[in-house]
Parts: C-alpha cells; structure tokens; sequence
C-alpha cells in the first residue's frame, strides 16, 4: 500500500486544505504516515504569511527530501504560490502546485511516477475567479467541523501579503456548502464552524446570495446545534447578519472580529477600512443583536509610526470594548508588503514591552467575560477527555466560547451538554455536568 505523509504550516484553511487532500490520496489507496517516517510521497502545505513561514517551510521540504530521496516531494500553499521557483530550486523537489487545481494533484503524482522530472503546476492565482471544490467528510476532532465557504481577500491591508497568495475573494456555491453541511450532520457533527480566508465576504462575488442568506439555509438543517463563523470583519456584520444573531437559535453566541489596531491614524496607514469609533458602534450593535456573547480578536502590536500614544489609545479602546479575548502579535516585515517598506519602524524591545502589557489585558478581559456567568448553565460540546488533572474530567467548549473542564467521561464526547459554571478562570472555567441531550432529548443524571 502507498504512503503519504503531510505537515501543514499556517492557518486553520491550510489545515482544512490539507485534509482534504488527504481525502484523494485516500480514495486512490493511500495510507496516512506520520511526518517523521519514511513515505513514498511527503506533501508540505507551506505558509507565507511571515518571513519566518517562509524559512520553516523551506525547513520542512528538506527534511523531507532527506528522510526519503526516492519519495515524490510535492509542495502547496501560499508560500508555494507566490515563490514556485525558490520552491523548485530546493533540490529533490518534484511538484509544486499553488492554491488552485490541487483536485488534479493525483494525476501529477502519476505523471511524476512515469517520467520523475518536476513540475511547477502553479498558475497565475489573480485570475482565478472560481472557489477550489474540495470536501472534507470527516476530521480528526470529532465534535467541531470545519466547512470552507469562501477563499482569497480583496483588501491589501498594507501588512497582509494574503491576497498575492490566495487570490481575490471567492465564494462556494451555496447548494454545494449545504448538502457537505448535511453529510457532516449525518457524520456526527453537531457544530460546523465557516471557515474562509475572509470569511465574512462571502457572497461578494455572488448575485443576490450573501453571508446572512447561507446563514438561514444552514439554520434549517435538521440535526445541525452549532453554527460558529471562524473570524468576520467589523464591516461586514451588516443588518442582515445582526437578524441572524438576534434571531437563529442555532448562531453561537462567539464572533472573533479582528481589530489590528486601536487608533485611526495606525488603522488609516493599515489601509483597514474603519475608523475606531466605527468599530466601537458595531460592537454595540452587535451586543444589542446578541447579548453576553464573546467577542474575540487579532491586534498588531507595534505597526510602524505607532507611538506611544497611539498605542494607548488602542489600549483604551480595547478595554472600553470589552473583548473576552485577544489574539496579540508584534509586527513583523512581510517582504513585498507596503508596510514591510515604510519608514518608521518600532524598535523590537517596545514592540515586546506593548505586546505583554495588552496579554496582560487580555487576561483581565477574559476572567471578566467568564466572572459573569459563574452559576448560569451553559452548553457545552465535550471534546476530549481533561489532561491538565486527575483523571474523570471532560473538556470543550461552551456555545459562547468558553473552555469548561468538568466531571464525565469519554462517553460524553460529542455530545450536547448541559454545564453549571461553577468557577471563572483565565483560560478554563470548572463547571458541574447537568443534564445530557441525546437527540434532542435531555438525559437528566
């Protein structure tokens, strides 16, 4: 039997794309080997959203190539399609595909078979106006689904060198999304989570069908609890999407909504496209829609020209808006970005001083967001059994994103909890199992 072994950098759309590569060397035979073992093809789904993505990925090729010489070294990803040629230069490389046709990726290790010379199959990404069909039936994590609408970005944030690699924003047909969102709901799954590149634009290239619409469609599956949307742009939570969150029952009571930056002249030379009292508005807004949910989110610590000030004012912001929890990271030179170009760069030791005082923040945010709902029940998605204690403890996460740890055994996986919070804590909350929906049906203990 054939083997195939993956290692995937980057983002949680890599990891869905790798998975569903897995699934067409799957069909046509193959085993799945573990990275570090001798394969007849080792496929690397490669990162380029830092300088530092780049290094690893050329990283992990060779390691590749040394562990076996014979096996075929296939390459994909964002950093495989904006640099196919570095990619190519790497001895012992034989195929580099990009962010599109990776559905063809059986019929190029074939043709490699035959005639071992490399391919670059990569194309110019920009013109693509398609969304890449590929489906992932089933994942490792048995509880949450990931269900890919949407790919590529249309915004160029002057830090971002996304769109180079992944394309404009395209939509997947909506019937499609549908009919995999039942195959996952008859596999078991209980919660899909959207995932895309810029999630949130779907339907920006569609006529009359946007996000609050697939939104709907999905509300009427039978047997699907959970809808979460991986990550959204401020702008697009538009009156449409708020009546989803006031109205869908089955919408999480989580958005993760990426912030950048706290000031407007930052946000101005980020090229984001709102201003920060935008924001703050459509956060209220959205609280209205949905009250009590989390609201997470990415900041960039030390933009170039951000002074001291400026990022005070962030800091501010971030406190008046409450977030339950922030993605924080300094910024780092993206080559061939505007931003990686400017003149004003921030100085790594006030770029880290920045960085820990808003983790510092974070962790405030967070054990305030779960202080308020010590005592209330909550439901929970147990999604494995609890490693950080004594044995007999269950962990998941709650419909509005919080990480409880409470007593129950693997039984319990995937299934639909009723959970009392009984302690608030930074990163895990303890709670005490209530009740147990089977079906639909609650199982009272």
């Amino acid at each position: 039997m054939p083997s195939v072994a993956f290692y995937t950098l980057g983002c949680k759309v890599n990891f869905y794309d790798t998975e569903a590569i897995w699934q067409l060397f799957k069909n046509e035979g193959y085993e799945q080997v573990d990275f570090e073992q001798t394969a007849d093809v080792y496929l690397i789904n490669t990162c380029h959203v830092t300088n530092t993505g780049d290094k690893k990925s050329r990283q992990m090729i060779r390691r590749a190539v040394r562990r076996n010489p014979d096996a075929i070294v296939a390459v994909t990803g964002c950093y495989a399609q904006t640099s196919p040629a570095e990619i190519l230069d790497i001895p012992g490389v034989d195929l580099v595909i990009g962010n599109q046709d990776r559905d063809k990726i059986m019929q190029f290790v074939h043709e490699i078979e035959q005639t071992r010379q490399p391919i670059n199959a990569v194309r110019n990404i920009m013109k693509t106006r398609v969304f890449e069909e590929m489906d992932v039936p089933d994942f490792a994590d048995r509880t949450r689904a990931f269900l890919k609408i949407q790919d590529g970005c249309n915004n160029f944030c002057t830090f971002c060198i996304i769109p180079w690699s992944r394309g404009l924003s395209r939509s997947r047909d909506a019937d499609s999304i549908i009919k995999q969102a039942k195959q996952l709901v008859d596999a078991g799954y209980k919660e899909i989570v959207l995932t895309g590149i810029h999630t949130g634009g779907y339907g920006d290239d569609l006529d009359n069908y946007r996000l609050s619409d697939l939104l709907w469609d999905l509300d009427k599956v039978d047997g699907l609890e959970r809808i979460r949307i991986s990550s959204i742009e401020a702008s697009q939570i538009d009156d449409a999407v708020l009546d989803v969150l006031k109205r869908s029952t089955k919408m999480c009571r989580h958005l993760h909504i990426p912030l950048q930056a706290g000031d407007d002249t930052v946000l101005k030379r980020m090229r984001r496209k709102y201003t920060t009292e935008e924001f703050l508005t459509k956060m209220k807004l959205i609280r209205e829609a949905m009250p009590e949910l989390a609201i997470t989110t990415d900041v960039i610590v030390g933009f170039p020209g951000e002074t001291d000030e400026m990022f005070r004012n962030g800091y501010n912001l971030m406190k008046e808006i409450g977030f339950s929890e922030m993605h924080v990271f300094p910024y780092s030179k993206r080559t061939g970005t505007p931003a990686a170009r400017m003149e004003d760069q921030v100085e790594d030791e006030v770029k880290n001083a920045r960085v820990h005082e808003l983790i510092d923040l974070s962790e405030q945010l967070q054990l305030a967001y779960a202080e308020q709902f010590v005592g209330r029940i909550v439901e929970v998605i147990p999604e494995r059994e609890y490693k950080g204690g004594p044995g007999g403890k269950m962990q998941g996460y709650s419909d509005n994103y919080l990480q409880l740890v409470f007593d129950g055994g693997p039984e319990l996986e995937g299934k639909l909890c009723r959970v009392q919070i009984t302690q608030a804590g930074v990163n895990e909350c303890q709670g005490e199992l209530i009740s147990v929906h089977e079906n639909g049906l609650a199982a009272a203990l």
